[in-house]
Parts: C-alpha cells; structure tokens; sequence
C-alpha cells in the first residue's frame, strides 16, 4: 500500500514533525511504500530522522515567505499560492497512483479531498477543535478565527476518515459519522527511567502563547520562595525567547530557570529529571506528557482542552491543574519535591501507564484504519 502523507515541512521540531517521523518509519518498516509532500521545506535538513526509503517530494510553494508581509499582501498572495499549491499537487499524486493520501490539517486541507487521482483521503490533525478561537481575539481578527472555527467542520466531513487525538476533542467536533480517534504513540522507548533523585522538574515545548511558558516562569518564582535549590530546565524555541529572559531576569530567576536549545535525544533529558510540568492554554494532544511517561517522570499539567484528561488520572501518575491555576500548580510541585515517596509512586505508575501509547498498539489502529479503507 502506498500511503503519501501532505504537510508544510519537516525541518522543525515539533511535535507533529515528530510523531509523522515516527510514524512513517514503522509503516515503511512494516511493508509500505511512504511518500511524504512538503510545500516549505526550502532545502532545510529534516530535524528527526526518516528512513532512506521514504521518498520526499517538496512543492516549492512556500507559504510561511508570507509570515512577514502586510494583511493586504497576504490576502492578495495566498489565492495564487493555493491555486499553484493544488496544481503542482494533483500532478504529482496523478504521478505516483497513491492507494491513502493524508492531510495533517495543512495548507491543502481545503482541496486536497477534490483532487481525482484515484486515492482515498484521509484528514488528521493535531491540535484540538476549538484551537483557532483559543487566542481570544476580538474585532476583525476574532470574526475571522470563528469563521475558520465553523468551515473546519465542515472541510473535515468531505473526507473519508477524520482523525483525531483524543476523546475529549472528539466531543467537541459533534456527531460526525467519518471520525476515528487514534492518539499519538510514544516517540520513544527505554528500559531505564528517572531515578526522580534530581533537583530538576523539565519543560518542552515552543516558545509561544500556546505552551504558556510565561505562566511557568511566574509559578516556579513561587516555588523558589520555598526550594531556591531547585531547577527547572525548559527546552525549545520560538518568538517569544526574548520574552522569556526578559522576565527571568525580572525575578532574578537566571541561576534557576535554564532556557535549552531543542535536543533530537530528549529521552536523555528526561531521565535527569524528577517531574515534568505542562502549562499550556490549549493542546492537541500533549506528546510531552506520554515521552516524560515512558522515563518514569510524575506529570503536572493545565487540563486544557485536549489531551491531559487523556493522558494524566489525578493522583496516580501525575495531577491537573485548572488552566492559569499558578498557585495550585506551584502547591503541586511543592508537594512533589517535599514528598520522594509520592514522586516515586506516581513515577512508577506513569513507567506502567505509558503502555497505553505503545508504538505498536498505536501503529495497529492506524493499520486497521487503512485496511478497512475499502469495506
């Protein structure tokens, strides 16, 4: 079976860049003929490693050359862009005679299900249903993002399966008869874990509104109140780094909050620390919380919409938060880092629970799904 999957690059770090890689490596391990469409790449290196046998096929479209330019440029560009976005794609899917073709909720979500090359059309997307209207704009830009809100149901229902990360998200997007729920599988395994004997909780994630780091940063200065002793180390990057060092050092916090570069082995990183701390205001699924799992680390997060709720049962392999719940979330890792026992208990039951995500129990319901395709 040859499977293509669409997506606009895959030289950053994230998350789905991640989970595709992994993704696409089992399958093309186990038999299938992977083919992955980028539109953005532009030459760059991929961040994690895909096997030499996946082909790649870059479009040259370059959608993000549009980040920096007026509202007007954008609206003029963007129609042109998708014009020649969707030609040089049906082209090339008309060329390779793929059995599945898959959009990662990207620039091709609106017309990828049109395109007549004989494949089937699947939808998935990793963040959750309401993720466009979680900023709160207001005005213009707020009408937009609830515009989007509403055409992404119904863009979703033109395709032959929909899938989502979790049962909170799916939920939300309502009675649609086309939906599956497949979440992610853990990006790694190890037959070691944290011995939770270091003074480090750690953080990942991109530096944006989203991930909420401004809101770990304001909690940890409350648990340095109590544990000055105590580091917390966050990896990642983005636009608002400067942001960030601008309030670490406000609160005289730069001996204690460690900003890192994203690292490919992050399996390493984990296992030097004693609990893992997730403060966003929205997510898809939350791949930090089930890589933290599989080295034995207790999880704290913001039960945002989606994923926590999934991943995390209070009290046995970590504890939720309300979103923005600074004080709470502080008296939590507070309660972590006086209480070793408790820290090894929920470590220990976080190692066990990260069975749910196995690569292989995950990779099978993807299987199932593409083998039930033509039922």
């Amino acid at each position: 079976m040859k499977i293509v999957y669409c997506i606009s690059g895959i030289f950053n770090s994230g998350g789905m860049e991640r989970v595709l890689a992994n993704k696409a490596n089992y399958l093309q391990k186990h038999g299938y003929e992977i083919v992955i469409i980028t539109t953005d790449q532009r030459n760059r290196n991929t961040f994690f490693s895909f096997d030499p046998q996946i082909k790649h096929i870059d479009l040259d479209i370059n959608y993000d050359l549009n980040n920096n330019k007026s509202l007007l440029s954008k609206v003029w560009s963007y129609p042109s862009k998708q014009r020649l976005h969707k030609k040089k794609l049906e082209a090339a899917l008309k060329e390779l005679k793929a059995d599945v073709v898959i959009s990662m909720f990207d620039h091709d979500v609106s017309f990828l299900h049109s395109i007549s090359d004989g494949s089937e059309k699947l939808l998935e997307i990793h963040f959750s249903r309401f993720k466009r209207i979680q900023y709160g704009r207001k005005g213009f830009w707020g009408a937009i993002d609830r515009y989007r809100s509403k055409q992404d149901a119904i863009t979703a229902a033109k395709y032959k399966k929909f899938v989502v990360l979790t049962q909170e998200d799916k939920k939300l997007w309502g009675n649609m008869k086309n939906m599956e729920v497949i979440p992610n599988a853990n990006s790694f395994e190890s037959d070691i874990v944290s011995n939770l004997q270091q003074k480090h909780a750690i953080a990942v994630g991109r530096f944006d509104y989203q991930k909420g780091f401004d809101e770990l940063i304001d909690t940890w200065k409350i648990v340095n109140l109590s544990h000055p002793d105590w580091v917390l180390d966050i990896y990642g990057h983005g636009p608002l780094l400067q942001s960030y060092i601008q309030r670490i050092k406000a609160y005289g916090l730069e001996n204690v909050i460690i900003l890192h570069e994203p690292v490919k082995d992050i399996r390493n990183a984990y296992l030097n620390k004693s609990m893992v701390v997730m403060t966003s205001r929205y997510e898809g699924f939350g791949m930090v919380l089930i890589e933290a799992q599989v080295c034995g680390l207790p999880l704290l997060a913001y039960a945002c919409k989606c994923g926590p709720r999934d991943i995390i049962e209070e009290g046995k392999n970590g504890m939720l938060f309300p979103v923005g719940d600074i004080n709470g979330l502080a008296k939590g890792i507070i309660s972590l880092i006086e209480n070793k026992e408790l820290r090894k208990t929920m470590g220990k039951e976080a190692k066990l629970m990260a069975s749910n995500f196995s690569e292989d129990k995950v990779m099978h319901l993807w299987m199932k799904l593409f083998d039930g395709l033509s039922d």
